[in-house]
């Protein structure tokens, strides 16, 4: 029985750090880890006759959003699709409670952050040797095109995709490069952070470009890097001049418009139709996972006439969707979750006296944000692969909140 355990202990172990690079990969890997991962966690606690895990105040919040998505079957146009959406929940659940109840240690805590640095490095690396060469040495994708200009994609199907999976760690490794008390720690992590950003730059994705750039600004302010934050604003101010002559020119055709330049037509025009669906169902929503399946229903004419959209369309913000599927209810209830999440990184970041574990907080702290920043032109919540970085970084949060508070999950 011993062996067995140790076996279970050992893969649930190792799964747990592996999980980011391997989402990274592919699709059907980053599914296996998890699965694992989860698997693994339940023989322990069904060996060992113990609970999963106590409740808390962000369990209790996220089985309120998921009561809130099974009161939205009322409105579904499928039970069976609804169905599937409360299962996705079920497994996002899953995640962040492995995190939360296994991540105890320091040890355990570097090797995650080392093996996330590892991950950002390859495959922002990935997305430099795809636009040099034309595909991805890791799953042979094509370069994808925009306006005219090569979008890098690395191993992912879409640029958008690659573009949030590095938008949500980089800022995990350049916090740690930021904060690191060590010239080692710096430099590695330093150019993992620098590989990650360029694949950032290469997609030539608004919002994971947005989300990245204010996080680490955020990062050097809370450092109080002078330095750092001095380039960043140079940067900024020089890139109007530096970009692209393409980007120039689109920009000057939608008369620099800030709003069509952060999201584009085609988004505003899907966001004014959802915005019509959740005036239709403003409680409980349409019924969760069927946005687009039902999406096609509530196009306005009027919207149509000047930026047609066509059936299936996601949201392409996060928010919306949401409120779309589990009325303003459902998202209330996911926001408080958020704010209660947040909090509790922040605290651990105030009062953990260990320096890599105040730097792995604030940089998750920073990540989050940067994933929630991008969701506001992305549907990022609901990429079936990346959305698992997403529970990632609240599970290793909350896990770091446990850890330097002693308390339950």
């Amino acid at each position: 029985m011993r062996k067995i355990i140790g076996f279970v202990e050992g893969a649930n172990y190792w799964t747990l750090v592996l999980l980011p690079f391997s989402i990274g990969i592919a699709p059907g890997f980053g599914n296996t880890v998890m699965g694992i991962m989860i698997v693994s966690f339940l023989l322990e606690k069904i060996i060992k006759r113990e609970n999963p895990c106590r409740l808390s105040l962000p369990i209790i919040l996220f089985g309120g959003f998921i009561a809130i998505g099974l009161f939205s079957f009322v409105n579904s146009a499928s039970i069976h699709d609804s169905f599937k959406g409360i299962m996705k929940l079920l497994k996002f659940l899953m995640i962040f409670i492995v995190y939360t109840e296994k991540v105890k240690d320091k040890e355990h805590f570097k090797r995650i952050a080392i093996a996330t640095g590892f991950a950002v490095s390859l495959i922002g690396f990935d997305a430099v040797w795809q636009s040099f060469l034309g595909r991805d040495f890791i799953r042979g994708n094509s370069l994808q095109d925009a306006i005219g200009l090569p979008r890098a994609t690395a191993s992912f199907p879409g640029c958008n995709g690659l573009g949030v999976y590095l938008a949500a760690l980089t800022p995990l490794v350049a916090g740690l490069a930021i904060f690191a008390s060590n010239l080692k720690s710096r430099t590695l992590f330093s150019i993992a952070a620098m590989l990650g950003s360029i694949g950032v730059y290469l997609t030539l994705s608004r919002g994971a470009g947005m989300g990245l750039f204010i996080s680490i600004f955020f990062l050097s302010i809370v450092r109080r890097s002078k330095l750092i934050v001095s380039v960043l604003i140079v940067l900024l101010i020089a890139f109007p001049f530096i970009m692209p002559r393409n980007i120039k020119d689109w920009a000057k055709s939608v008369k620099y418009n800030p709003v069509i330049m952060l999201t584009d037509e085609v988004r505003i025009g899907i966001y004014r139709n959802t915005i019509k669906m959740i005036n239709k169902h403003p409680f409980v929503g349409i019924g969760i996972n069927t946005f687009s399946r039902s999406y096609g229903k509530y196009r306005d004419v009027d919207v149509e006439k000047t930026n047609p959209t066509a059936d299936g369309f996601y949201a392409h913000n996060n928010f919306l969707h949401m409120a779309g599927e589990v009325g303003v209810l459902g998202l209330g209830m996911f926001l408080a979750f958020l704010v209660v999440v947040l909090k509790s990184i922040w605290s651990s970041f105030k009062k953990s006296t260990d320096p890599f574990l105040k730097a792995l907080s604030i940089s998750v702290f920073a990540s989050v944000v940067s994933y929630l920043i991008n969701g506001l032109t992305e549907t990022s919540l609901y990429y079936s692969r990346i959305v698992m970085i997403f529970w990632f970084l609240i599970g290793l949060g909350l896990a770091l909140s446990r850890s330097v508070n002693k308390n339950d999950c």
